[in-house]
């Protein structure tokens, strides 16, 4: 996303607001995108042949309020400040705002504070992902290693952890099932262990100046030297413990709720990786990390 403040022109502050967020999240120069003068609905036309032409497309969405996404999606709330509507963007499970041009004071609210009235997602109109080659091999270490014995509670580093495969680390809320975001499927996936690079926590500073700590992350492994995104669908081996990332680790409105206002927008794209353990065996602190595919 592009962080922006609310386009200049004649339109109301609902539409300027949400044209605001598309050039945001479609990370586009404000040129580029249609600023109509007339009302929202008039606007949506224009946005989705603007959005169709880059293969896009612009989506209601029936229960706003109840929204479950982990990416981008565009919220109209209701606020006081406009005397009417202006549009946030959102973002995360659960969601928070992480840009809010029509009214500053929003940033940072988690969604069930907010008066939603809709809410729209940008998605492409084609969802087959195209083939990728084969990554180069990657390496670096573990900087730490952390657990939390339950959902909420405050996570401590640990000189070591045993990795029990399927389950997570010995001792920590997720393998013990007891996660806020633990899942009891047999199919469930990525919810073993969570990883993030030390690299984006030592150069993260938050809007009041503070730092999160490796512990305030809430991941179980800091690593250093690896770009965990790459991960994705690789095979990697963390000392002896062979792993398999699944996806990103998104940040969301509940991360941000237990450490700093600023933390949800300030870790998109960059809050790690969710990975299952294929093998267990202990991981410790200067353990190497190597990709196997």
């Amino acid at each position: 996303m592009l962080e922006l403040t609310l386009l200049a022109g004649p339109g109301s502050t609902t539409v300027r607001s949400f044209a605001t967020c598309l050039c945001s999240v479609m990370e586009v120069p404000a040129a580029h995108v249609p600023l109509p003068t007339g009302t929202l609905q008039e606007a949506m036309g224009q946005w989705r042949q603007w959005l169709a032409g880059r293969g896009f497309g612009l989506a209601e969405l029936a229960k706003p309020q109840a929204f479950n996404w982990p990416g981008y999606w565009i919220a109209l709330v209701r606020t006081e400040s406009t005397g009417g509507s202006s549009a946030v963007l959102m973002f995360g499970t659960p969601a928070g705002v992480v840009l809010s041009p029509g009214a500053p004071n929003l940033a940072g609210k988690p969604l069930p504070g907010l008066d939603v009235v809709a809410g729209y997602a940008v998605a492409g109109l084609d969802p087959a992902s195209p083939t990728v080659a084969p990554d180069t091999a990657l390496s670096g270490v573990v900087e730490a290693v952390a657990i939390a014995d339950r959902a909420k509670a405050p996570i401590g580093l640990v000189a070591n952890a045993r990795a029990l495969a399927g389950r997570g680390l010995e001792g920590d809320r997720y393998a013990a099932k007891t996660g806020t975001f633990s899942s009891g499927a047999p199919t469930a996936r990525g919810y073993d262990l969570t990883l993030i690079e030390a690299e984006v926590l030592d150069e993260l500073v938050l809007p009041d100046g503070s730092r999160l700590t490796y512990a305030d992350a809430r991941r179980n492994i800091v690593t250093r030297g690896v770009d965990l995104n790459r991960l994705v669908g690789r095979h990697f081996l963390i000392g002896d413990v062979e792993c398999l990332g699944q996806r990103f680790c998104e940040p969301c409105a509940h991360l941000e709720r237990l450490t700093q206002p600023g933390t949800l927008r300030g870790l998109i794209h960059r809050g790690g990786l969710r990975a299952d353990i294929l093998t267990g065996g202990t991981i410790a602190p200067g353990m190497t990390i190597q990709t196997l595919t």
